[in-house]
């Protein structure tokens, strides 16, 4: 019998809802501490998810500043826009 894997979940910042990893965009703060967005999913450091809704757009830099305990730049936000339109 094939073994079944377990899909791994993560929640949305800005939003609150529990989604599969592999379709939420991950935001990092590293050990050196600059935060920057993780098309990967496993740079080191303090992650953060967002599910690319256009509302949780509008709330990301507030919600990933206090999630990830840092200030985070314009061009992390514009990154992850970039990546959810090619994604779409």
């Amino acid at each position: 019998m094939p073994r079944v894997r377990r899909v791994p979940m993560r929640t949305c910042v800005a939003c609150g809802q529990p989604r599969p990893k592999r379709e939420l965009f991950r935001v990092v703060r590293t050990p050196e501490g600059e935060v920057v967005f993780d098309p990967t999913g496993k740079r080191n450091g303090r992650g953060a998810y967002l599910c690319g809704e256009d509302a949780c757009m509008k709330k990301a830099i507030a919600r990933l500043s206090r999630a990830l305990e840092a200030e985070v730049p314009g061009e992390v936000i514009e990154h992850v826009r970039e990546a959810r339109e090619g994604a779409g």
